[in-house]
């Protein structure tokens, strides 16, 4: 069952949150702190409510354990100085539960927002991959994700 996020997926949420980050954390301890949270329950609360900011989630048949969730972002692009006009759907973040791995939830999310994206009139989806998140990066290039932009970084040692 995939629905939207209500307040009482939040214990779940923050649970997952604690995976994602520390996949982070694994490949980039310089900027990510281990077991920490991107959000807070009460940051988890605002999000939930605000329909610019849909959470979607996956839970089992009974509706009561979270297998995946995907934050996303809506952007409308008006009358801006150089970008077309357009509305862009980005994923914040998509994360499947350990213990769910390998049984398509990450496909079902993905292609659930990809729908929900397509109904809100949306020109494109958008997401950011870690360098180094390789399992990321293979999942969304089998979803027919393309590189449209590069982040690149120099780290000044002792800074």
């Amino acid at each position: 069952m995939i629905r939207r996020a209500e307040k009482r997926d939040i214990p779940d949420i923050g649970r997952l949150l604690l995976q994602v980050n520390n996949v982070h954390a694994d490949i980039r301890p310089d900027l990510f702190k281990h077991d920490h949270r991107k959000y807070t329950d009460v940051q988890l609360e605002g999000i939930i409510e605000d329909d610019s900011r849909p959470v979607f989630v996956l839970t089992d048949e009974e509706d009561e354990h979270l297998r995946g969730y995907c934050f996303c972002e809506l952007t409308v692009y008006e009358n801006d100085n150089n970008m077309t006009d357009r509305k862009t759907l980005y994923i914040d973040d998509l994360c499947v539960d350990e213990v769910s791995r390998g049984e398509h939830t990450g496909r079902k999310l993905y292609e659930y927002v990809l729908g929900y994206a397509e109904r809100s009139g949306c020109y494109n989806v958008t997401l950011n991959v870690w360098s180094g998140n390789e399992g990321a990066r293979g999942f969304y290039d089998a979803m027919g994700l393309k590189p449209y932009k590069t982040g690149m970084e120099y780290i000044l040692k002792g800074v």
